[in-house]
């Protein structure tokens, strides 16, 4: 399925710390290099990822609509995980008591809503790829422990 939308703004990242996240564990270095990814995202990553994400997502114009209103594209986060070779991100999502909140009228459904937090999961994963695939060229330093066996 395509979704047929105008893509939006990158996100503008925020410092702080991504252990603050309950699904992010980083360590290692605190240099999450936030600078230089909003550059790439503005340079082009975030409009090939998202492009890439509109071919085979399943949230619909409605659902998508949602994700707008709630402003929920600026909540995003991406950052250097050096530990791990990687970018790391955190992806915004509705909460569980969307119901008791009344958060938006079009939310009517549980399906309404783990759609759209599965598409933004899916939506941060492939940013996280394009920019590690097609922009990042850093090298991590590695350094082994001094306790390591010898052999």
């Amino acid at each position: 399925m395509t979704l047929d939308v105008e893509t939006p703004d990158p996100p503008e990242l925020q410092e702080m710390n991504p252990n603050e996240y309950e699904d992010a564990d980083v360590v290692g270095d605190t240099d999450y290099r936030r600078d230089e990814l909003e550059e790439f995202l503005h340079d082009g990553a975030w409009d090939r990822a998202f492009e890439e994400w509109t071919e085979h997502t399943d949230m619909d114009e409605t659902d998508f609509q949602i994700v707008l209103d709630l402003e929920l594209l600026r909540q995003f986060d991406f950052f250097w995980d050096s530990h791990a070779d990687r970018v790391g991100y955190h992806a915004p999502g509705l909460p569980e008591d969307w119901k008791e909140r009344n958060l938006h009228p079009d939310i009517e459904s549980w399906g309404t809503v783990s759609g759209i937090n599965a598409g933004l999961t899916e939506l941060g994963q492939i940013v996280c790829d394009v920019l590690k695939d097609e922009y990042i060229d850093w090298e991590t330093e590695y350094e082994a422990p001094d306790d390591l066996p010898e052999f």
